[in-house]
């Protein structure tokens, strides 16, 4: 069933108190205030010699019959609607993680170009799974990624639970579907995630692999993370009962394998 946000009036304030949207509090006066923030609001949160600006999305800027990606990299134009949550994310992730989002678009642009406007071919499939949902989750301690790679969730987030807060295991959420998602309390939120190993520049790791075209070649390399288990982000995982029976905790499918997690 297809995701409805709440209106802006209606969302409760304490989610913005609550992982993952506590981690945007450098953007809480276009997200808490009573109203929706202009385009003019965002594009002033650009750093200065950014190329991108957020435009409306209206009739007379999609006559010009650019693909959206297409826009982007030939322009600098991302058409926005406003008044709208999911486009207001995806502008705060373009403005926190711009290289990671050009990285993305380079390589929609690659795929668009071999295989035209009309398909989605495996790895486009990939890298709008990623800029949805996608978290990066940078381990510093490599033997948790066996728990990882067998949905053994009890051990990851039960057993494990001190790794999710002594430093051992680092979260990114990149994703401004998964952002978007968070506004309604007590979601349990699944990321797409992608692994890397240890804890410095992850995040720059990762755009250069894609930029690279070494990641997100196919859905199948994203690896599910329940992040309701995260201590913190939802109440009832402080219950050894939740680690259980949590819909959101779901088995490895027989023959499922995952890649190797970027190298430190």
């Amino acid at each position: 069933m297809r995701y409805v946000a709440p209106a802006r009036e209606a969302v409760d304030p304490a989610v913005f108190g609550r992982p993952p949207l506590s981690d945007w509090s450098e953007y809480a006066d276009l997200l808490r205030g009573p109203g929706w923030p202009m385009l003019d609001a965002l594009n002033a949160h650009w750093p200065a010699g950014s190329r991108e600006r957020f435009v409306g999305q209206t009739p007379a800027l999609l006559a010009d019959g650019r693909h959206y990606e297409q826009r982007i990299a030939e322009t600098g134009v991302i058409a926005t609607r406003e008044r709208n949550w999911h486009d207001l994310f995806n502008a705060l992730a373009w403005l926190r993680h711009a290289p990671l989002k050009r990285a993305l678009n380079a390589q929609q642009m690659a795929e668009i170009a071999r295989v035209g406007t009309k398909s989605r071919s495996r790895p486009q499939c990939a890298l709008t799974h990623f800029d949805e949902a996608g978290v990066i989750l940078a381990l510093r301690d490599p033997t948790l990624l066996a728990l990882w790679d067998a949905h053994d969730w009890h051990g990851l987030f039960w057993r494990r639970r001190d790794a999710w807060l002594d430093g051992s295991l680092e979260l990114m959420v990149f994703g401004h579907a998964l952002l978007e998602h968070a506004l309604t309390p007590d979601r349990l939120l699944v990321g797409k995630a992608i692994a890397v190993i240890g804890h410095e520049a992850a995040c720059e790791r990762v755009a250069q692999a894609i930029a690279q075209g070494r990641l997100l070649r196919d859905p199948q390399e994203l690896r599910p993370l329940p992040l309701s288990g995260i201590p913190g982000w939802c109440a009832g995982n402080a219950s050894e009962a939740f680690h259980r029976q949590a819909v959101c905790y779901q088995p490895l499918r027989p023959g499922r394998v995952y890649p190797e997690p970027l190298p430190d």
